[in-house]
């Protein structure tokens, strides 16, 4: 089951780039029977224990990305169904989803939620904010 959800996940990710200062893809990641999410536990199979982590919403995360903005350019705006797949293809197959903002500056995005079995799923990006 877990198998199905990477390659629904890497299918509606590919070529997608996550907006911020610099644009950069996602990755797929999984860790089998991790379940539930915590911040530690994130930041312990993440390797990132000693950086501050944020949680915040999906929606918050891709609230200039998967929803029309008036500045948006062509491009951008071709890309909001894209993330709404996304976002969408997220929500169908992982519960419990929170996005772990992992450091300051140079962060790591992870959108990881919990599988039917146990697992914990999700993509990876990163944003820069300066």
């Amino acid at each position: 089951m877990s198998g199905e959800i990477v390659e629904k996940l890497k299918e509606a990710s590919t070529d997608l780039l996550m907006m911020s200062e610099s644009d950069y893809p996602f990755e797929v990641v999984q860790w089998e029977g991790a379940a539930p999410a915590t911040q530690e536990k994130i930041l312990q199979l993440t390797g990132s224990q000693n950086l501050p982590v944020e949680v915040v919403e999906l929606d918050y995360l891709f609230r200039n990305c998967a929803f029309e903005q008036e500045w948006h350019n062509e491009l951008q705006k071709k890309d909001v169904k894209r993330f709404q797949t996304l976002m969408q293809t997220l929500k169908d197959n992982l519960s419990d989803i929170s996005v772990y903002r992992v450091g300051q500056i140079n962060i790591d995005a992870y959108i990881i939620g919990q599988t039917q079995n146990g697992d914990l799923a999700g993509v990876v990006t990163k944003l820069v904010e300066t």
